[in-house]
């Protein structure tokens, strides 16, 4: 998507060359010769077209070298419609366009690379495909959904600490320049007392509501508000969600989710003295792959376990809410 065309007047706060050349500051630069080889689980995604091509190919402006995909598992799920309609498709451009190594079975990927993005877009299969990657001990970035369920999310974290390898979650919208800045804006008056998101949140029949997309608008929330969430309530209509969380120090979260029409991310700050609004959201992915070019070499994940098992907690008891009426549900139902 072009965003700068379908926002004809408007400009990115920050350009992906800034964002880029300040990443080179957080890690050590690049060995061309030796590129971190990277293997993808699940071609049903537009994500391993795009991450493949911005990590392949050194003409495209997000390029971010250093990191190599050269394997694929194709996987795929017969009954989720994204799945289904897609895993082909996107099969055949990396394999055909970018001679990306489609294998058979994971442990054989996990034998060809140093490191694994697991992409399956059915959240349901991430923890049986994940295990033959944490016995290989190979470092994992597990695409959104982290799982199905706060069950098995649970069961992925406790396996990965079992098995001393390092893992991390995350949607793109984390590491959004407007999520960054407004987590602690610059001459902000007063202090802050909650913040409002919004964004696209259409939903998928095999997965708790939030978990299929709304997670974006979730992650952006959990990272302006930080861990903390005691219990969450969920008003749901045809077209839109609104979730309420309410954390242990008082603050309210609020997170607007649209199954229709309005596509467009956004963040709104309150502090008892003003109010901040973000930017207009460029469309790139950037941000997100130095994060997991770093966390390759580092073997140091950006984004806390337990707070990605609470976005999951979270979710998971929005659906309960849902359920109930609206009803506010303690996280606490959910994980113990």
């Amino acid at each position: 998507m072009n965003w700068l065309r379908q926002h004809p007047g408007r400009r990115p706060l920050l350009s992906l060359s800034i964002i880029l050349a300040a990443s080179s500051y957080c890690f050590p630069q690049a060995d061309s010769d030796h590129p971190i080889r990277v293997g993808i689980i699940g071609l049903d995604t537009s994500h391993v077209v795009v991450f493949t091509r911005i990590f392949n190919d050194p003409m495209d402006p997000e390029h971010i070298p250093g990191v190599r995909v050269v394997a694929a598992f194709k996987g795929g799920s017969p009954d989720v419609e994204a799945s289904r309609t897609r895993v082909d498709k996107f099969t055949a451009e990396l394999r055909d366009k970018w001679n990306i190594k489609v294998v058979d079975d994971i442990p054989t990927l996990c034998g060809m690379v140093d490191a694994i993005l697991l992409e399956s877009v059915d959240g349901r299969t991430h923890l049986e495909q994940v295990k033959p990657v944490l016995e290989a001990k190979k470092p994992v970035y597990i695409d959104k959904p982290l799982a199905a369920s706060y069950k098995d999310a649970r069961e992925i974290a406790r396996l990965a600490k079992e098995a001393g390898v390092p893992w991390f979650s995350a949607s793109d919208l984390r590491f959004w320049e407007e999520t960054q800045r407004l987590k602690s804006p610059a001459g902000l008056m007063g202090h802050i007392v909650g913040y409002t998101v919004y964004g696209p949140s259409p939903t998928e029949p095999h997965h708790p509501d939030l978990m299929w997309y709304g997670i974006h608008g979730v992650e952006m929330l959990f990272t302006l508000m930080g861990r903390g969430c005691e219990s969450v309530s969920r008003v749901s209509t045809a077209d839109e969600d609104v979730v309420i969380g309410r954390w242990k120090d008082g603050r309210l979260g609020v997170m607007r989710g649209f199954r229709n029409g309005l596509r467009d991310y956004g963040i709104i700050l309150f502090s008892d003295k003003s109010v901040l609004y973000s930017q207009p959201r460029p469309d790139v992915y950037g941000p997100l792959l130095v994060e997991i070019a770093k966390f390759f070499r580092t073997r140091i994940p950006p984004v806390d376990p337990e707070d990605t098992l609470e976005i999951m907690a979270f979710m998971e008891a929005a659906d309960i809410s849902k359920s109930r009426g609206g009803a506010s549900v303690p996280l606490s139902e959910v994980t113990r």
